[in-house]
């Protein structure tokens, strides 16, 4: 609700609450780029880069296209933005993602097995034998890593596939959507996702958080939220 100044404050009322909780925020573009919001989202990434240097900044944009546009799309992401990574989809090949992989010191997630209900429409077609999200997986640990700083997207409906995901890229990190609103069991992400630290998962609750009020005290719903998220990682790791 309101115009484009009060997404910018409710945005930053949510930082505020859950900065010291986190280990990354990630602004999802469109919700702004809808709105025509662009100059809030650069006020609020300049925000986060200043009173929470140490929290990951994501840029969730989801960015595929032909090499001399995806240039300009990954200068968005880290120049204009500011992101230390942005999430991209890999269907147009290396080439796509060679900006992004390229740039010193940003990293790079890739859609691999997403947690939407239609994501097995593409993602479960067999491709050599094995699904095309497992070739996706292959690729990043055979190829794309070799590049830059590379991590995959897995969502949390999915652990089975999350487990054979990990099996093949070893040590590399995996962006976890789909807790909370969309009903992945985080118990059931940490077991199959983590790698043998009991780290290498950046687990993502949106929803649940941002809106677990809708009264005056959302921000503090909101800690309230993050933190029972948080805890609930925490002993879901602890678990062997």
């Amino acid at each position: 609700r309101g115009g484009v100044q009060e997404i910018e404050t409710f945005c930053k009322q949510i930082i505020d609450a859950t900065g010291d909780l986190v280990c990354a925020f990630k602004p999802q573009i469109a919700y702004f780029a809808a709105h025509g919001a662009e100059k809030q989202l650069e006020n609020i990434c300049a925000y986060i880069r200043l009173h929470y240097p140490d929290v990951v900044l994501i840029l969730d944009a989801k960015r595929g296209d032909i090499g001399d546009t995806a240039k300009l799309y990954a200068r968005e992401a880290f120049v204009r933005y500011g992101a230390d990574a942005a999430t991209v989809n890999p269907y147009l090949g290396t080439d796509s993602l060679e900006p992004f992989l390229a740039t010193p010191d940003k990293g790079t997630i890739v859609l691999c097995r997403t947690s939407n209900a239609g994501s097995s429409e593409f993602q479960s077609l067999l491709s050599d034998g094995e699904p095309l999200y497992l070739r996706v997986a292959r690729t990043a640990a055979e190829t794309w890593r070799a590049i830059g700083e590379c991590a995959l997207v897995v969502g949390a409906t999915y652990p089975a596939e999350l487990a054979m995901v990990r099996t093949i890229i070893g040590e590399m990190p995996i962006l976890v959507p789909g807790i909370g609103a969309q009903g992945g069991d985080i118990a059931a992400v940490v077991k199959a996702g983590r790698d043998t630290n009991s780290r290498g998962l950046i687990i993502n609750s949106s929803r649940a958080i941002l809106y677990a009020d809708s009264s005056k005290s959302f921000a503090d719903s909101a800690r309230k939220v993050a933190i029972e998220t948080r805890d609930e990682i925490n002993r879901a790791r602890n678990v062997q």
